[in-house]
């Protein structure tokens, strides 16, 4: 027997075994790569698909806009929160346009007609004392002068609560301001939040744009009566002859918006990426030429709770 044999067995083993732990580094470092491009290529895709839904809600915002100047008024779109639906580049979008004139203007209202802030609390679950209590704190938020009314605050209420600030004494410059009065809760302010506004201007709601939320302020008009009513709404068009009426006989003037619209527009693609913008703007064209000025412009907000609070 050759005694040099075993010396180079044992080196051709040794030799296989390295062989196969290189075929396995190799196949690791090649799957580590294969996984590294996937990933960068499912994430340009997403980014691909959400800067694509993003600019098709820019569209739906756009294309409001043109419906809401339309001069027909037979083919208006109107400004009461129906959807319409329509293709944009490959995406689905759906448009919904509230007339802000169908909410309530909480520096118009707290000076003229504190009532449907009352009702307006009392609807989403406070309690009415809680109710006027709020109610006072919001109108002595907006008067100029420095007298408290019997369950409002003015800077020395604030003070001993422990606020470092007292009332602004000047109308809100946003609704989302209303949070800083005294007593208003997080959850509160979400429940209120769709069913106000500042840029309306009227101590009064149009119910023809007005969502559940404020119609529900309205005597005798529960949930259930207000939603009844929206569903005959939908089926009503201010070209109808036939005039729209409220459950207890009243007419509602369908042709009376107002400049200022928020405008909801959802964009969503074949596989299931969304983006959703909400904007509120107000027509008419401006000193550079453009048919309507953006107010506010939120992308993929959360959306307001508008329906229940906690009792405060």
């Amino acid at each position: 027997m050759n005694a040099g044999a075993f010396p180079v067995r044992s080196s051709r083993g040794i030799a296989l075994i390295v062989v196969l732990w290189m075929l396995v580094l190799l196949t690791v470092v090649i799957g580590t790569f294969s996984v590294l491009a996937r990933t960068e290529s499912l994430q340009a895709r997403f980014l691909f698909d959400t800067t694509d839904a993003r600019y098709a809600a820019e569209a739906g915002i756009h294309r409001a806009v043109v419906e809401l100047r339309n001069p027909d008024l037979e083919t208006r779109w109107v400004a009461d929160g129906r959807p319409y639906v329509f293709e944009f580049g490959g995406a689905e979008v759906e448009v919904t346009i509230t007339d802000e004139t169908g909410l309530i203007d909480v520096n118009a209202a707290a000076q003229a007609q504190p009532e449907l802030l009352l009702n307006l609390f009392e609807s989403v679950g406070v309690e009415p004392q809680s109710a006027q209590m709020l109610a006072d704190a919001i109108q002595d938020w907006v008067d100029p002068d420095d007298l408290s009314r019997p369950l409002g605050a003015e800077i020395d209420q604030y003070q001993s609560a422990g606020y470092p600030y007292g009332p602004a004494n000047a109308p809100f410059a946003s609704v989302d301001e209303l949070q800083q009065v005294i007593g208003m809760s997080w959850e509160l302010f979400r429940a209120v939040e769709a069913s106000l506004t500042i840029h309306s201007g009227r101590a009064n709601f149009n119910p023809a744009f007005a969502p559940v939320s404020v119609l529900q302020t309205l005597p005798d008009m529960d949930m259930e009566t207000a939603q009844l009513f929206i569903e005959e709404r939908s089926q009503y068009h201010p070209g109808d002859a036939m005039q729209l009426m409220l459950p207890d006989g009243t007419p509602v003037n369908q042709r009376g918006g107002g400049l200022t619209h928020t405008i909801e527009s959802r964009a969503t693609l074949e596989g299931g990426t969304w983006s959703r913008i909400t904007a509120t703007i107000r027509l008419g064209t401006d000193s550079r030429g453009r048919p309507f000025r953006v107010v506010r412009w939120a992308e993929n907000e959360t959306e307001p709770a508008g329906s229940t609070a906690p009792q405060t």
